[in-house]
């Protein structure tokens, strides 16, 4: 096993892309020739992450009440796997988190508590609250999946986001009475610097800025990714 891996993939089975259609789906050809559909659970564009021909990895799963057993995984990009699965990232984070594996944050809470209420309604849910008896402020982490990249930047979001705005702004309204912060989950190896995404979503950019103004923290941690696991690779240099 390696020990350098904070997440390890259940035994996945290569394929080829052939299309990804109706957001969710995503017909493949297994190395046997066999032509599967896998569920996709990145909704969004993909830019760059899904081109058809593409060698792909996929997991399958035995639950029998599953209208699709197998599920996209990775693709390869230029030489680089790219995390696909957007159910992940707060899974692996959780872990790192509970594990204390997140240096930026190591020492600065004993408490990790997922999914908990805030926003003036109380309608919106926080990915992350982390507390300690030792530290006055409260720290809620959100966390952003981001496969877009250019020039070995990444990039978030790529498209028009009206939730994630929603997200930025919620961060800076508990300010001062709490510690916000940004995580982007930079789901490949090839990036070491992270950017908003102006291009494909002006209002958001200029919602970052505003964020960063008034105090929100940013965390843009690289992973490597690989069909056996997920490697942390630290802070990738903000470009903003």
């Amino acid at each position: 096993m390696d020990t350098d891996l904070i997440y390890t993939y259940p035994p996945l089975i290569p394929g080829i892309l052939k299309k990804r259609y109706k957001r969710f789906l995503a017909d493949i050809e297994l190395e046997s020739g066999e032509m599967i559909t896998a569920h996709c659970a990145n909704t969004g564009p993909m830019i760059g992450v899904c081109d058809a021909e593409s060698r792909v990895y996929v997991s399958k799963s035995n639950n029998p009440k599953r209208k699709l057993a197998y599920s996209w995984e990775l693709i390869e990009v230029n030489h680089t796997w790219v995390g696909i699965n957007t159910a992940l990232p707060n899974r692996v984070i959780k872990q790192i988190l509970e594990q204390e594996q997140l240096l930026p944050l190591k020492g600065k809470y004993n408490k990790v508590r997922s999914e908990v209420p805030y926003g003036k309604d109380k309608k919106s849910r926080i990915d992350f609250v982390l507390t300690s008896e030792s530290e006055p402020k409260p720290i809620y982490l959100e966390v952003k999946n981001t496969t877009l990249a250019k020039d070995n930047i990444a990039l978030f979001p790529d498209t028009v986001t009206t939730r994630g705005q929603k997200h930025l702004q919620e961060l800076m309204d508990i300010l001062p009475d709490a510690q916000p912060m940004m995580l982007y989950f930079i789901n490949r190896g090839d990036c070491d610097r992270f950017s908003p995404g102006y291009d494909y979503d002006p209002g958001y950019g200029k919602l970052f800025r505003e964020a960063v103004e008034k105090g929100v923290e940013i965390l843009p941690c690289r992973f490597d990714i690989t069909p056996q696991g997920i490697r942390y690779l630290g802070l990738a240099e903000l470009v903003n």
